[in-house]
Order: structure tokens, then sequence, then C-alpha cells
């Protein structure tokens, strides 16, 4: 069963009351979608800020692409990005803010500047020191399923059943959250969309994403502009689509009231303002 609200600190989240949304801000110069736009400290602060009036529940802060062969960044790199924005956006909202990092060294530190979750696209398995730094500073975590690394993980991905392996790996990346001394209660689960599947792949996980919640734990949904997206919105197999257009902005929406409509919880999305008028919708018709 489910936890229907999500509890800790000075923040809460009521997963009951409807979908949260999540906004993306990446202080990156090569993520796929907005890479370079908020590059810049004053930029990403503005970017957080926008994204909290235009509804975001949870803002997530990343210093490192992890988008599809992309190369990873030092610590003190991905840290000089992400600390100031952190910090300043902390004094500003009362909105938990979210550190997206598979280092246990920049948790710590976006912990210290206000920071009051971890998600990690490795679930904690790439950084040994990630638990037991989640466990102590008692925040929640995102666990989220990728196949090998964003450097090799879409060289034809493949699954026997992929729901089944998805679940697998989420339930024993759990089981060491807990280990260390996470509390089921903090944990979040995402299937990963984009992270080593095929457009086919990722359409049966949105399709069966409701399979997920015989792990017990929120689901957060990873779609937002993604490839998947683009390719069945182009017209040609070789169309070049941008990931910001309007049209695969239209798409994001779509995917997103299909995952609140099969059981997602936590929409995370780079246009905050679409996803606030989605959720408003969907739970409208829920609750009819």
């Amino acid at each position: 069963m489910t936890a229907n609200r999500l509890t800790w600190g000075a923040h809460s989240l009521d997963f009951d009351a409807r979908a949260q949304i999540m906004g993306i801000v990446n202080v990156t110069p090569d993520s796929f979608s907005d890479g370079g736009h908020f590059y810049t400290r004053d930029r990403a602060i503005d970017q957080g800020l926008r994204l909290i009036d235009d509804g975001a529940d949870i803002i997530d802060i990343g210093g490192e692409s992890t988008r599809p062969f992309s190369d990873p960044v030092s610590q003190e790199e991905e840290i000089r990005r992400v600390a100031p924005v952190i910090e300043a956006l902390a004094r500003r909202i009362d909105r938990p803010i979210s550190i997206d990092t598979t280092k246990s060294g920049v948790a710590r530190r976006a912990i210290d500047a206000g920071a009051s979750m971890i998600n990690d696209v490795s679930a904690m398995h790439m950084d040994d020191e990630m638990a037991p730094l989640a466990a102590a500073a008692r925040v929640p975590v995102i666990l989220m399923h990728m196949k090998r690394s964003p450097k090799t993980m879409q060289l034809s991905p493949s699954y026997e059943n992929i729901i089944a392996e998805i679940t697998h790996f989420l339930q024993n990346a759990m089981d060491r959250a807990i280990k260390n001394g996470i509390p089921k209660s903090m944990i979040i689960i995402d299937p990963g969309i984009g992270f080593g599947k095929t457009l086919s792949h990722n359409l049966e996980i949105i399709k069966r994403l409701n399979e997920f919640k015989i792990l017990g734990a929120p689901i957060l949904m990873g779609h937002s502009r993604k490839s998947f997206i683009q390719n069945i919105l182009k017209k040609t197999p070789d169309q070049k689509m941008d990931p910001e257009s309007p049209l695969v902005e239209i798409g994001t929406l779509a995917a997103g009231a299909a995952a609140i409509l099969n059981g997602a919880n936590i929409l995370r999305v780079h246009d905050a303002a679409g996803a606030a008028a989605t959720v408003t919708l969907i739970d409208a018709i829920m609750k009819s």
C-alpha cells in the first residue's frame, strides 16, 4: 500500500490531494532540453522562482547532465554549479528543494545549502556513501531504475519482462536503502523513462505504471520532453524536433495525464504551469 502523505522536517507532500509537481532546474550547459538556458546562477534562481509561481511543489536542481551518451563532471564542478542556486532559493521559498545527483559529496553540500531531498538516478549504486548520508540527514530519496550508465544506457537496451525486471531492481534498491537506515516511508521510486529504454519500453511503463504500486512507495514519472515523445510526434523518421517546441510540450502533458491516471504521484517536468493545469483537470475527473 502506497503511503498517502510524505512528511519530514517542515515539508509535507499530500498524494491523496493530487499528484505533486516537481519542477526541473538544469544548471548545466548540455542537458537535452534547456541545456545552457539556466547555466548562470541568476538565471537558475529566476527559473526556480518561476516554477514555484507556476505551481511546482518541489524544485529539482541538477548540475550534471544525464542525457544519453553524456559524460560525467567532477564533484567540485557540480557543487560549484548547484550550491549557490540552492542557497539562494532556500532563503526565498518554503517548498522542498531536491538535489539531482549521484555523488554523496554533492548531496552533502546541497543539504548544507538548504536542499531537503535527494534524487539519485543510480538508485544510490554509484556512491556507497549516499545511503548513509540520506539516512543521517533524514531526507527523502528518489530511487530510479537505469540500465547501465548515461554514457551507455541507450546502446540497444533489451528486457525479457520489463515491468518485472524494473520492479525487481527497485525492490532491491529499496531493501538496500532500508538496511542503511532510510525509512521506507522516505523512499520514492522512479521507473526511469528514457534511461535504458526504447520507445516501446517507455510506453509500456506508462501503460502499466500501476503495477509498481506493489512496492508500496510513491511513484515519480520523469517523462518531460523526452525523445520517445518526439519520436511519436514527428511526421517523418528523419525529422528533427526541438524538445522545447509547443508540440513536444503538448505530448508531455498528454503523457503526464496518462501517468496520473495509471498511478503516478509526482510529475517531474520542465513546464510547471502546464503540468499544474493537467493535474487540476485529471484530479477533477478522478474525483467526479
